[in-house]
């Protein structure tokens, strides 16, 4: 392609020269457009993701907070009930509790208990009391310190069950963190969390972690004024208060944990895993009962691109194809185009040349043929005789024409132009004419010009020389004298001795290859009448393929 069209001077365009960076750059710049938009739907998709588990941590922390809040009212109106009571007794707590109709739900709670402050020394009279009551085996645990001036101990814990009754008896105030609890909220005379503890119902010291609630209870009796009773409290095991604030049919598989005030691993409170995360964390802190809480909600692992991600990657893979197909059909076509265009031009150049050429070598045919003519005529005795040196003539054009149309006017091998000539001489089992020598290609004019010269010396062999009997010989060799000239030597022998009047005779042959022929290859012909035989040497110009190849660029 680049030869043909670099012949016809037609510059090609970078298209052309790169057929491929067409289609490629349109494949590269159509997958670009999809990665963007599959970055930005994706990204599209995780605001959104983090929008919805924002959403779902406020929702969390709400329920949270409301079970709080709700269990806090409780406390507040039990206070307010033991405040006027004298005595807060087994049949009175069931009855509060009863009244508050919970149903067995204590918002996420164990229960709701009463701790009683207690003075050292009364200890005895409350366990007897307590055992006179119903609670066997009521003890207060542990034994407090000889300094300690009161204990609270859990009188009563609702609803009455086996776990439950495991903290009835035990001195939270014996406890750091309960008792600063308890502090607190004797303080501020409101319900007040405790820090992370592990509940006394867990019957294990490496439990599962929880925290209470106290709501101190002080007397409003005349003569008591806001001595502090004890408290109402509500335990809570972590992860069942976690629980029962989630709506699970609102919120979707998250992974949920709740820290005590500061996010790490000592103070987590309760939690629930995922089998996978996305790695995606949202945070919210909460207020339970005046304690500050940390609420993260973290998102679960999600398939790497989603749906709508892959259906338009599929789709821009399909349209970064189909016009990659596209733009090489029509790349490839572009080029095609531009070589038809180049060959119609060389042919449209060809075929004028192919006229002029064709008009050239009319002109030198019919030349040629009006030269044999006019030889002709002046040694014809008769007119048969003319005709038959005539028509012998033309068909010896005629042959080396044929040889001509078949090479398409390009070279011809000088041992294919003997042959066309010779081959009425060359047949039978031990024909008299010998050929040797190299391929050597000739022009169309100088084989034409070698065909006459042989016919006239073979036709010549024929009536009087070495083809004119049985015994005769006629060798035909031929070799390179020089890189633009082959010479060809004739040697006829075994045929009649010439008489000495014979080869001074010239005749009409004679004078064509000594004249036209002669002229048509511009180098002389020698031509001997020897007693033995005619010998003939020509010497014959190889020209290059350019100077005379019209054609050569078709099969390019």
């Amino acid at each position: 392609m680049e030869k043909l069209l670099s012949d016809k001077n037609l510059s090609q365009r970078w298209y052309e020269r790169f057929p491929r960076a067409l289609p490629i750059g349109i494949f590269a710049l159509t997958m670009a457009v999809t990665v963007l938009s599959v970055f930005a739907i994706e990204h599209a998709e995780t605001q959104r993701e983090t929008a919805q588990l924002a959403q779902t941590a406020q929702a969390v922390a709400s329920g949270l907070e409301r079970r709080s809040n709700a269990n806090a009212a409780y406390l507040r109106s039990g206070a307010a009930l033991f405040a006027t009571q004298q005595m807060v007794e087994a049949p009175l707590f069931r009855t509060f509790i009863q009244q508050l109709q919970l149903d067995g739900n204590f918002l996420g709670s164990e229960g709701i208990g009463w701790a009683m402050k207690v003075n050292r020394a009364d200890i005895p009279v409350v366990e007897d009391v307590m055992r006179r009551g119903g609670a066997r085996g009521f003890a207060v645990t542990p034994a407090p310190a000889p300094d300690t001036p009161f204990v609270v101990p859990v009188m009563y814990l609702e609803p009455r069950s086996g776990r439950n009754q495991r903290a009835v008896g035990f001195d939270m105030y014996s406890e750091r963190i309960r008792r600063a609890a308890m502090q607190q909220a004797a303080q501020q005379n409101r319900p007040v969390a405790s820090g992370m503890v592990v509940l006394r119902q867990e019957d294990r010291a490496h439990g599962a972690p929880g925290f209470l609630i106290y709501m101190p209870v002080y007397s409003v009796r005349r003569g008591e004024d806001h001595a502090l009773r004890g408290f109402v409290y509500s335990p809570f095991n972590g992860r069942q208060f976690l629980q029962s604030a989630l709506n699970t049919d609102r919120i979707g598989p998250v992974g949920i944990r709740v820290y005590d005030q500061s996010v790490r691993p000592g103070n987590l409170l309760a939690e629930m895993r995922l089998t996978q995360s996305s790695g995606r964390v949202v945070r919210r802190s909460i207020d339970l009962a005046g304690r500050r809480w940390i609420l993260e909600v973290e998102a679960p692992a999600t398939t790497m691109l989603s749906l709508m991600s892959v259906m338009t990657l599929l789709f821009g893979l399909l349209v970064a194809t189909l016009l990659l197909v596209l733009a090489r059909l029509l790349t490839q076509q572009a080029v095609e185009d531009r070589i038809a265009l180049a060959w119609f031009e060389q042919q449209s150049s060809i075929r004028n040349s192919l006229t002029r050429e064709l008009n050239h070598r009319v002109k030198n045919t019919l030349a040629n043929v009006l030269s044999i003519i006019a030889l002709t005529r002046r040694r014809a005795t008769d007119l048969d005789n003319f005709a038959d040196s005539l028509e012998g003539r033309i068909r010896a054009l005629s042959a080396t024409h044929d040889l001509l149309t078949q090479s398409e006017w390009g070279t011809t091998p000088i041992r294919l132009v003997l042959q066309a000539e010779l081959a009425p001489y060359a047949q039978g089992e031990d024909p008299p004419v010998e050929m040797d020598g190299p391929d050597v290609e000739l022009a169309p004019n100088d084989a034409l010009s070698l065909g006459l010269a042989i016919h006239e010396l073979a036709t010549n062999a024929a009536k009087y020389g070495a083809l004119s009997v049985s015994e005769g010989r006629v060798r035909v060799a031929w070799e390179m004298v020089a890189a633009d000239r082959a010479r060809i030597r004739w040697q006829e022998t075994g045929g009649p001795k010439l008489a000495s009047e014979a080869r001074r005779k010239r005749g009409f042959g004679t004078d064509l290859i000594e004249k036209i022929v002669a002229h048509e290859l511009r180098n002389p012909v020698d031509l001997r009448f020897d007693p033995d035989g005619v010998q003939c040497t020509l010497v014959i110009p190889v020209r290059r393929r350019g100077d005379f190849a019209i054609r050569e660029g078709r099969k390019g």
